[in-house]
């Protein structure tokens, strides 16, 4: 096992003490269990779908075979050409 030194608001340290209390655990285990879940919470397919679920369908123009012909609408748009000066 690896260690990891970080800091933490004071706030979070006193809530993390008193769960390590009540639960009669180390604030090391308290601060594993803690980190496993939060990477549970945010890990398989449905977690990068998540963040963007509320954009999903809003985009109502533009060209419908984007991700066939991408290529060819960043040359149109002139996509990595040096700008012009304004």
């Amino acid at each position: 096992m690896q260690t990891l030194v970080l800091r933490i608001p004071d706030d979070l340290a006193r809530e993390m003490e008193a769960e390590a209390r009540e639960s009669h655990l180390t604030k090391s285990e308290v601060a594993r269990r803690r980190l496993i879940a939060a990477g549970q919470q945010r890990s398989g397919p449905a977690a990068g779908f998540d963040l963007i679920a509320d954009l999903v369908g809003t985009v109502t123009d533009g060209p419908t075979d984007m991700s066939a012909r991408t290529k060819e609408y960043l040359k149109l748009k002139g996509y990595g050409k040096p700008r012009r000066p304004r």
